[in-house]
């Protein structure tokens, strides 16, 4: 089977193929694409990988504070936080396509979608490896959340230019940072006017 290939669904496969877009992001993206899933199913497959991760995190922190993780509103209801990820994944598909539209891009939704379901399965990898380490080598697993933090933005980068063909990857970096900023700018003053805090108020 050649690289860009499109996606085989067997975990075996799939891990692979979550390694192999590390390595070449721009190529991963377009296998991902060339998958050519529908979009009923690339919800499902977001909402999936997003309760898992969920489900994983929450049950790190438990084990690891003790059970002090609880004390935090959001944290103590997975299903409140698998609703604010999965809230801010359909949030930033939305962007991608839209924001990336303006900025003269061609990329369909379906595209969009799929890239944002793919790089929550790279990270969810990521965060297996996380956990494991932070059992046995907890420094360690501290080194690998700031090595998740920049490939997000990394595969971020390289997957949205995949899916408009823009060529700049620094421009496309650029246009992340804004975005980001604008929205979460929204997004405060939204929440700010129904009198909703945010989960950075509350202390675990």
């Amino acid at each position: 089977m050649t690289d860009d290939a499109p996606l085989e669904f067997t975990p075996r496969a799939l891990v692979a193929a979550a390694v192999q877009t590390i390595r070449n992001p721009r190529e991963g993206a377009v296998r991902v694409i060339r998958t050519g899933l529908p979009v009923p199913v690339l919800w499902t497959m977001l909402a999936a990988v997003v309760s898992a991760s969920v489900v994983m995190g929450q049950g790190t922190l438990i084990v690891t504070t003790q059970g002090g993780a609880l004390a935090n509103p959001y944290l103590a209801n997975p299903l409140v936080m698998c609703a604010i990820q999965l809230g801010l994944l359909v949030v930033m598909v939305y962007a991608i396509h839209t924001i990336g539209g303006w900025m003269g891009g061609q990329g369909a939704f379906e595209d969009s979608l799929a890239l944002v379901v793919w790089l929550q399965f790279v990270m969810a990898c990521l965060q297996v490896v996380q956990t494991a380490a932070l059992f046995v080598l907890p420094p360690v697993a501290d080194v690998i959340g700031l090595v998740g933090l920049v490939l997000f933005l990394w595969l971020l980068t390289h997957f949205i230019a995949a899916a408009h063909g823009f060529r700049s990857l620094g421009m496309v970096f650029v246009m992340i940072l804004v975005s980001a900023f604008g929205i979460t700018f929204v997004m405060s003053l939204v929440l700010a006017l129904f009198g909703i805090a945010s989960p950075g108020d509350f202390n675990v």
